[in-house]
């Protein structure tokens, strides 16, 4: 039987965010009127990753994880849940048939396996250039499109029997509400969407399969705003009220840059996590000719220009599991070393790199020599090389005219003191931490809000919402310290020049991006 109140005392409504990552599952269910968080619970997911660069999840394991998690609230909160909100990982594919079953591993973000796939889809629309003036970006390895073709020569059968083209926020929205559609923001992650129009580029999704209507596959375009009641079944089964709704969700990103408050112009986020992101809210399309960044739309009605990198945190967790420590040392780690790491780069392309395009590129150290190689300065590098890429593509946001004066750090990174004062050092820039670290899951929280205010005839706005609920924990804060800054100079030359080297490396190699 679904959960009631327990008695008749007036009770304020819990709103839950989830996040649907790369490495877990997070719920944050939070209470509006007391603005605090009432629950945070987690579940871990495995990864299924190949030689060929392949990276998958099995669709269920994202719902045994949320049941898990809905599992741990207590019963009196499940009886508070009012919406839903879902923050789910960008660019994944979720092929299902008519019957609403999964028909292969879903591939993620990350997966590189596919960028031979990518060059022929650009070939196909006319060229690199072409495709960014149909739909703002080129088709990058890991972004959907390219995951068609790969499971058209890989899984024939699966393909055959595709029905419907699911993101992996859009999968869960579908488990929890027996409904299908896909909001503007993770969409235009899948590179078929003109950011420009908000419309599904016909053209692209002809130059990906020219003997299918892939538009036919495509759920319905909704509002930001838009919301769905949860399917009684999904309520029976999680113990809460039939009335929840759901909200349209988005994007992971799109998710973080409203748990950070990221919703109206002038502030920079960074999200630290598996993947490293830099984004920034437009009230326009922001589109860069040459594609050096992702021009995505945003899930409240605006614009998302985001800079990727696909080795974050990824980092830094190989190094300390490669010197036999956990990562939540990693700061007193560190202590070991200076800034420079004792002259050891490490470029971290451990599952090849978006930003700048190199999906064929692997990890390089540089720099090792008979006293330099310990586990404080081998860390370092690692941290040292994340922060560096994530520098590199702040680089063509401010060459774009982009300025901003301080940055909000969101993700598992921005727990670390160390790493906090180094975005700080490297970016010569405040940087801030909003007392919800877990920036994509606090989102979710807020449009879910958002949209059931809107359900029940208000016209909240999401920017106004964000600055109420969104708050800096000022012990957190970091400031540029002038000594470091200096110091961080000549390591970050000297990044950029591994770098170029490894552009020249890579450029003419078989299945290499537009570098």
């Amino acid at each position: 039987m679904s959960a009631v109140p327990s008695d008749a005392a007036r009770v304020d409504p819990l709103f839950v965010g989830l996040d649907v990552g790369t490495q877990s599952v997070k719920l944050v269910a939070y209470d509006p009127a007391a603005r605090r968080v009432a629950a945070t619970h987690g579940h871990a997911l495995e990864l299924i990753a190949h030689d060929d660069g392949s990276r998958e999840q099995r669709a269920e394991w994202w719902i045994d994880a949320i049941r898990a998690c809905f599992a741990r609230l207590e019963p009196g909160q499940r009886a508070r849940v009012a919406a839903i909100g879902v923050s789910g990982q960008q660019h994944g594919f979720v092929p299902v048939d008519a019957a609403g079953r999964v028909l292969a591993p879903a591939k993620l973000w990350c997966d590189t396996s596919t960028q031979l796939e990518c060059d022929e889809i650009m070939a196909a629309a006319g060229g690199t250039a072409r495709s960014i003036a149909l739909a703002g970006n080129p088709i990058l390895a890991g972004y959907t499109a390219s995951k068609l073709p790969w499971t058209r020569k890989h899984r024939p059968e699966a393909y055959a029997r595709l029905d419907a083209i699911l993101l992996p926020h859009d999968y869960v929205n579908s488990w929890l509400t027996g409904r299908r559609w896909m909001e503007h923001g993770d969409a235009s992650g899948t590179g078929w969407l003109d950011v420009r129009t908000r419309q599904w580029s016909q053209e692209l999704l002809a130059a990906t399969d020219a003997d299918r209507d892939l538009s036919a596959l495509l759920p319905p375009l909704v509002a930001a705003d838009a919301s769905f009641p949860i399917s009684a079944v999904t309520a029976e089964e999680l113990d809460l009220p039939r009335d929840v709704i759901v909200s349209a969700g988005g994007g992971d990103n799109m998710m973080a840059a409203i748990g950070t408050g990221n919703v109206e112009p002038g502030v920079l986020s960074m999200s630290l996590g598996t993947s490293g992101t830099l984004f920034a809210y437009a009230d326009r399309p922001v589109v860069d000719a040459g594609g050096g960044w992702a021009a995505f739309c945003d899930s409240t009605g605006g614009w998302l220009p985001l800079v990727c990198t696909m080795n974050c945190t990824v980092a830094t967790e190989a190094v300390a599991k490669l010197f036999g420590f956990s990562a939540r040392e990693g700061d007193e780690v560190m202590a070991e070393s200076k800034p420079g790491a004792g002259g050891l780069t490490l470029l971290p392309f451990f599952n090849g790199e978006r930003t700048p395009d190199l999906p064929q590129a692997r990890a390089e150290w540089h720099g090792i020599d008979m006293e330099n190689f310990s586990r404080g300065n081998a860390y370092r590098a690692a941290m040292e090389g994340a922060t560096f890429a994530l520098r590199y593509g702040y680089g063509l946001l401010q060459a774009a005219g982009m300025r901003f004066g301080a940055i909000r750090l969101t993700g598992g990174g921005s727990n670390s003191a160390a790493w906090r004062q180094m975005v700080a050092d490297v970016f010569e820039l405040p940087v801030d931490v909003p007392e919800q670290t877990e920036g994509a899951a606090f989102g979710a929280v807020l449009q879910a809000l958002w949209a059931h205010d809107h359900a029940g005839g208000g016209n909240a706005g999401i920017a106004g919402l964000a600055r109420e609920h969104v708050r800096c924990e000022p012990s957190l804060s970091a400031r540029p310290d002038p000594a470091a800054v200096a110091a961080y100079r000549e390591p970050y030359r000297r990044f950029l020049d591994h770098l170029e080297a490894a552009r020249r490396h890579y450029a003419n190699r078989p299945g290499a991006g537009a570098a």
